[in-house]
């Protein structure tokens, strides 16, 4: 129906009811007509009662709602739009007829328009919702939530039943004043641990998960208690994406695996994390990675000076640049783009020199356990020289601050990736005992959704039917999602002292069987329609992963979740006889090389210890 058309409709339904409810009014108030009552004075108001009720509907837009969507707003619109053209109306009527008026009429009239006007659009979004909206075949769903965000929701689907194939039938809150209350006549039916129960007595279809201020210990909680259920699983977004206007709350997206990684976000030091990142140059070497990417992004909100993308892959460098400006394009930040090797010694002097950053993180390096097992020398190269090369430069040039992001897997490394970490780590350490630098190592896990982690290969293999391969049922790691991991390096840079390993505390770790089964259930699929296949342990890989050495570690946390190793002497001599050499060695004499360095001042710190 075109907009001439509805607005025709409209008005001429209007004055019928407004013309003819002053008369209705009469003989109700009056049922035998007094004496004293002027035919000439009611056709007076009516005709007041017409021009003002046109008048007042346009001010209150009666006639540019969509009625079908009505609520509790648009009906305030009536009643003050038909409240102020009876008050109109009724001064006119006391003007032209010797200061007097027929009160009960006007109140009878007044009552008769909100029940003719109101009635008449709210007749539309019944009809709409009762024999429109249910043409569409419809999924029973449960909200977990009966709070604001939940009452939102629900009010949505229901307004849009015509477009969702979702139709809200209940609400579980563990809110005890909430039970068996109603909200958009949809009841409060039971708490969270009652939901695989309500699932199956109300034969749910589908679950949307209302609580966008749950932290991710709670999160897995209910997310538990809907996996025991047949239901799809959704979630509004979380709390900071609403308040930033990233997305809306009715944006429902898919539970991921990071949603249930069961920890509870670390509130970071901002004011010291400012002294040293505003109004500051900080450089991000493998800027384009999916670590260094995010440390890029955390970075930004802190407003530095200039910030260095530094990375060897062109077009993962140009994809984060034109991120950070389309982002940050109307601030003062400059954002420089280099692209170089961190293997090119001159070139990685040249990029410090011409920056002089007050803070380098540097993220960049192979770490696929496998393809390293393969390739050592390049995982040397890149891993150790790179590092090297970097490190010394920082050191050359004065550079305030040198974070190098490390891995869980330089603990009693059983594998070259992780010899190659541990021997960057010494690297650090060696020029920290006599730089004005202040040099440390942040070691942490495996990150969800990194580039060559397990989530995006399970996605893979879910997109492509399955099977799901794991390695080993007991095979376990410690997780740790890309946001928090970066935060938590940039904190830790703010407390350098030099030579520090600092250690994030990655909660308990997983199995990543259970892994696979949460991301099959949470992805709508079965294990009988996503197997899980067994492959066996890959060349390098251990079984279960350490943080710190037993002997490394320093009893208390020197920031939330944040630990301190022990700083220990390291052999620069061996160091540097392995970096010279190492083009010499063969695969296996190589790995051998790397391990002996790294046992050698395992031992050595053992002894100490003893």
């Amino acid at each position: 129906m075109s907009y001439r058309t509805r607005l025709t409709l409209l008005i001429s339904l209007d004055s019928l009811i407004v013309t003819s409810a002053i008369f209705i009014a009469l003989w109700i108030s009056y049922p035998t007509t007094p004496a004293t009552i002027q035919v000439e004075v009611i056709v007076v108001t009516a005709i007041a009662l017409l021009l003002f009720h046109h008048l007042y509907a346009f001010v209150y837009r009666l006639y540019n709602k969509v009625w079908s969507y009505a609520s509790v707003g648009e009906l305030v619109a009536i009643v003050k739009a038909i409240t102020f053209s009876i008050v109109s109306a009724g001064i006119v009527q006391f003007l032209f007829n010797d200061f007097s008026i027929y009160r009960r009429a006007l109140l009878v009239t007044w009552m008769l328009h909100i029940i003719f006007i109101g009635g008449s659009r709210f007749m539309w979004r019944i009809y709409r919702d009762r024999f429109i909206a249910n043409d569409v075949q419809q999924k029973r769903t449960l909200i977990v939530g009966a709070g604001a965000a939940g009452a939102m929701i629900a009010r949505q689907l229901k307004n849009e039943q015509k477009n969702t194939d979702l139709c809200p039938v209940a609400f579980v809150d563990d809110d005890l004043s909430k039970q068996k209350m109603q909200m958009y006549n949809i009841p409060v039916v039971g708490r969270v641990e009652d939901i695989p129960m309500v699932a199956k007595n109300m034969n749910i279809e589908h679950i949307v998960i209302a609580i966008p201020s749950l932290h991710n210990g709670e999160m897995k909680k209910v997310v538990s208690n809907c996996n025991k259920t047949d239901a799809k699983v959704q979630m509004i977004p979380k709390i900071e994406d609403i308040m930033s206007g990233k997305v809306s709350v009715s944006a429902l997206k898919n539970v991921e695996v990071e949603d249930v990684l069961g920890r509870t976000p670390v509130e970071l030091d901002i004011n010291t994390i400012s002294e040293y990142v505003t109004g500051n140059t900080v450089m991000v070497t493998g800027a384009g990675g999916s670590i260094g990417s995010e440390i890029c992004r955390q970075l930004m909100k802190f407003t530095p000076d200039k910030i260095v993308l530094v990375g060897h892959g062109e077009f993962s460098i140009y994809t984060i640049d034109m991120e950070l400006r389309n982002q940050y394009g109307e601030t003062d930040i400059e954002i420089v783009p280099v692209i170089g090797d961190v293997q090119d010694r001159k070139r990685m002097f040249g990029i410090v020199e011409e920056h002089n950053p007050t803070i380098i993180y540097h993220a960049a390096a192979h770490k696929h356990v496998p393809l390293m097992e393969y390739n050592p020398h390049e995982a040397v190269k890149n891993n150790v020289i790179g590092t090297k090369n970097v490190a010394e430069a920082a050191d050359a040039f004065g550079i305030s601050t040198f974070v190098l992001v490390s891995t869980d897997k330089a603990v009693n490394p059983t594998n070259v990736m992780g010899a190659t970490k541990r021997v960057a780590e010494m690297v650090v350490q060696d020029l920290a005992q006599r730089s004005k630098t202040r040099f440390v190592a942040v070691r942490f896990g495996n990150v969800l959704g990194s580039r060559g982690s397990v989530i995006p290969l399970f996605k893979k293999q879910i997109e492509n039917g399955g099977p799901i391969t794991v390695t080993h049922p007991d095979m376990t790691r410690y997780f740790m999602t890309i946001p928090e991991a970066s935060r938590l390096v940039i904190q830790a840079g703010t407390l350098a002292k030099g030579g520090e390993i600092f250690v994030l505390d990655m909660g308990e770790p997983v199995k990543i069987v259970d892994l696979a089964r949460n991301l099959i259930k949470l992805s709508g699929y079965t294990e009988t329609e996503i197997p899980i296949k067994f492959s066996g342990i890959r060349p390098g890989e251990k079984m279960y992963e350490e943080l710190l050495g037993e002997d490394e570690v320093m009893p208390g946390e020197v920031y939330e979740k944040i630990y301190v190793g022990r700083t220990v002497e390291v052999d620069s001599g061996r160091l540097i006889e392995l970096i010279d050499a190492f083009n010499g060695y063969s695969k296996v004499e190589l790995k051998d090389a790397l391990m002996g360095i790294v046992y050698a001042e395992r031992d050595l710190v053992a002894a100490k210890g003893s």
